[in-house]
């Protein structure tokens, strides 16, 4: 699976500069390939399809995170293993202006506080494969920093 074989879509952020009432934002990410690869990748150890709490997503920014020209590389990762599930690539803007969406919503809503700050949705050809509630969602630089102040990470983590 390579990083061409993937696009990102964010859903439900603009209510954010609109001020519009909060809606958890959504992230699609849309594999063009084949189902069977992507559920292999979705499948812990356990030979069971990875949840929520097993997995982590993550941009490492490849440049300044103020300049808007900079790109990054969102992931997907398997918490327990390390393992990387899938990557993309991905303008760095729109993905902080994702972040600070889901921050936002978890601030303003009055929503389950189980219920996690955004929504991953992984697809095949719009298809959903796997739906994800998230609560963190982790920022670095490009020299492996983790950028806290540009991360959602949510009140008691300790990380």
């Amino acid at each position: 699976m390579r990083r061409e074989d993937f696009t990102l879509d964010v859903s439900d952020v603009e209510w954010v500069e609109t001020g519009g009432d909060p809606r958890r934002p959504t992230v699609t990410i849309d594999f063009d390939g084949s189902r069977t690869d992507l559920d292999e990748r979705l499948t812990g150890t356990e030979e069971q399809a990875l949840s929520a709490d097993e997995t982590d997503v993550t941009l490492r920014l490849q440049g300044d995170p103020d300049d808007p020209a900079t790109t990054g590389v969102v992931a997907v990762t398997d918490r327990v293993t390390g393992g990387l599930l899938l990557e993309l690539d991905e303008d760095a803007d729109d993905v902080l202006r994702f972040v600070r969406a889901a921050r936002t919503y978890g601030e303003r809503s009055e929503a389950d506080a189980d219920a996690g700050g955004y929504r991953v949705v992984i697809a095949v050809d719009g298809e959903p494969v796997r739906t994800y509630e998230k609560e963190t969602f982790l920022v670095y630089s490009e020299d492996g920093d983790l950028l806290r102040s540009r991360s959602l990470i949510p009140g008691g983590v300790e990380l």
